[in-house]
């Protein structure tokens, strides 16, 4: 394992721990417009726009675009999927889950990749690699749950950003208990 930057591991840190409390802040306002389409509908395409956006700032954080290829495909595959669920939001439950369900899978191994990726030069990635490889389960369930009979809402989603969450913290205290003991030794 190479020897990051005490500068970028702490970016990296700060940067999982923002993402987890965007996740449960998400997760409060999807409960609470549950039963509010207008709301909920504004919520699921925020949603992939925040991951978006996250990603432009992990890879212009880390490198830039072309060093980090599995955020570049994110960015990309979020900004489609932002599009894609603002015109399903207007037509179907299904679609959206549907979408979210693709994206889900795609945006998953994307994560797993990038974990890997990190693996080798921050440590301490395993959280990630398993929050990808279960984002592709995730993904799977919500399409088989979008070609079932019960009309889907917001809250078949909200377990997603839930899972996301728990991943992002867990990988933000793993790396600060690192760091601490690496600085203690």
């Amino acid at each position: 394992m190479s020897n990051p930057s005490s500068a970028q591991s702490s970016w990296l840190r700060s940067y999982y721990f923002v993402r987890a409390v965007f996740s449960i802040v998400w997760i409060i306002a999807a409960i609470l417009a549950a039963g509010q389409s207008a709301l909920a509908g504004l919520l699921l395409v925020i949603y992939p726009a925040w991951d978006a956006v996250a990603n432009i700032v992990d890879a212009r954080s880390n490198g830039g675009f072309k060093a980090n290829p599995a955020q570049t495909l994110n960015v990309a595959a979020s900004t489609i999927t932002t599009i894609a669920v603002a015109i399903a939001v207007a037509n179907s439950s299904y679609a959206v889950l549907g979408v979210f369900g693709i994206w889900a899978i795609f945006s998953g191994i994307l994560q797993l990749a990038a974990g890997v990726r990190r693996w080798r030069i921050y440590g301490a990635q395993w959280a990630m690699i398993l929050s990808g490889g279960q984002s592709t389960l995730a993904g799977a369930h919500m399409i088989s749950l979008a070609f079932g009979t019960a009309a889907p809402g917001i809250l078949d989603i909200a377990p997603y950003a839930g899972f996301g969450a728990f991943y992002f913290l867990l990988s933000a205290v793993w790396m600060t208990v690192a760091a601490r003991r690496k600085v203690a030794a």
